[in-house]
């Protein structure tokens, strides 16, 4: 679970930064759409790497579903093992909501994954979002975060991947032992609060923006 979540992690990271090309304007980001649509062209034909990457990160989370369901399950047993990172143990925060609620973020998350690939990938016209307009790609962030709705579903959305995050990355290195002191659990946790916040702001800034007409 813990190199899993740190690939996903990555990742997330990778997409927002993707996602900032907005702020540089529609050319900019289509442009960047398509190069992820021709990496290893003409080796791989078409969009064949971004669809063998999707099955990638599928099978990277359908793995850390099974092996947080595994971990939840020897904890509720009280077994050993990997049972051991439970958070009631003394190596995680034991009073931290994202500890508390990591099922429910991480359900909300998944239904969140859901709806994305949805809206933006395989049935954009069902929200009423193609991307053949004159704005082509970046015309479907315009279309959807300029409506309220969709805003805040991404903002909850959001805060739960952040909360989520948060707590998995720190579980993460604690699970591969790399909290092997006071100075190192502080320096882990720091750096946990970190990466939430930055991709809670990564994510968000662009929605607002889009929105209050900042870009469009």
């Amino acid at each position: 679970m813990a190199v899993t979540g740190l690939f996903l992690i990555i990742f997330l990271l990778f997409h927002m930064f993707g996602n900032l090309k907005i702020l540089t304007g529609a050319e900019h980001f289509n442009h960047y759409a398509a190069f992820l649509r021709e990496i290893l062209n003409p080796i791989l034909p078409g969009d064949t790497f971004l669809w063998l990457f999707r099955l990638v990160l599928l099978a990277a989370l359908v793995l850390h579903i099974w092996s947080a369901i595994r971990v939840t399950k020897q904890n509720h047993k009280g077994s050993g093992g990997v049972g051991r990172y439970s958070i009631k143990k003394s190596l995680s925060p034991n009073n931290s909501y994202a500890a508390r609620t990591m099922i429910w973020s991480g359900i909300i998350v998944v239904l969140f994954v859901v709806m994305h690939l949805l809206q933006f990938t395989i049935a954009p016209d069902f929200f009423n979002n193609p991307h053949s307009g004159p704005d082509g790609r970046a015309g479907m962030v315009y279309t959807a975060f300029g409506n309220w709705i969709f805003l805040v579903v991404y903002l909850i959305a959001i805060a739960a991947v952040c909360a989520h995050v948060s707590h998995g990355f720190w579980s993460a290195f604690a699970t591969l032992g790399v909290n092997v002191s006071g100075v190192a659990r502080k320096i882990i946790r720091v750096c946990s609060w970190l990466v939430g916040f930055v991709i809670f702001v990564g994510f968000m800034v662009p929605p607002f923006l889009v929105f209050f007409g900042v870009i469009n």
